[in-house]
């Protein structure tokens, strides 16, 4: 009777735990969108080390400064780009895809929240040239606005130069401007 009991036991707590494990492991077997993070990660390793001439412009107030960027360095900057990142099983059905020429296009579907709203990636002989991202976010108090591009040159098969540009509002505040535009060297 006490070996049927463990027995017994023993077999619940190996289903139990058999669940668990198989619930943790499930993940997106393709991705349905464009691999944005891993196209960022290989496009930046090219750049480690490289020279940028940097235009910041805060609420008009313009600075340039001519500057050299670790890896690190390259994806702080574009890191807007990494956070459009579309590509969770939470956003599956999310967004719309479509083609317009040499454009791949997602965009965010109808009634559906999310941040980011569009990301346009144009194709020169299969490979990506340039990168566009809208994201948009609102809430009682907050709203904030991005456009960023970035566009590779052909012959370097590198990052050649990009834009990002944001506007933030808070409630009770005139709106804040920034656009930050480099050129790779």
């Amino acid at each position: 009777m006490k070996l049927k009991i463990h027995l017994t036991f023993g077999l619940l707590i190996w289903a139990a735990f058999s669940c668990v494990s198989h619930e943790e492991g499930k993940k997106l077997e393709k991705l349905p969108y464009f691999n944005l993070k891993g196209f960022m990660d290989l496009e930046l390793a090219k750049l480690d080390g490289a020279e940028v001439t940097k235009l910041s412009e805060i609420d008009g107030e313009e600075t340039t400064v001519e500057k050299t960027y670790s890896l690190k360095e390259w994806k702080e900057e574009f890191e807007a780009f990494y956070s459009a990142d579309i590509n969770t099983p939470a956003m599956a059905l999310s967004y719309s895809t479509e083609t317009e020429g040499e454009y791949l296009i997602h965009r965010l579907l109808p009634d559906t929240k999310g941040k980011v709203k569009e990301i346009k990636i144009k194709y020169i002989k299969e490979y990506p040239t340039s990168v566009s991202i809208k994201t948009a976010d609102k809430n009682l108090f907050f709203s904030t606005t991005t456009i960023a591009d970035f566009y590779m040159n052909l012959a370097t098969e590198k990052v050649d130069h990009y834009t990002i540009e944001t506007t933030q509002k808070v409630w009770f505040l005139d709106p804040t401007h920034i656009k930050i535009s480099g050129v790779v060297k």
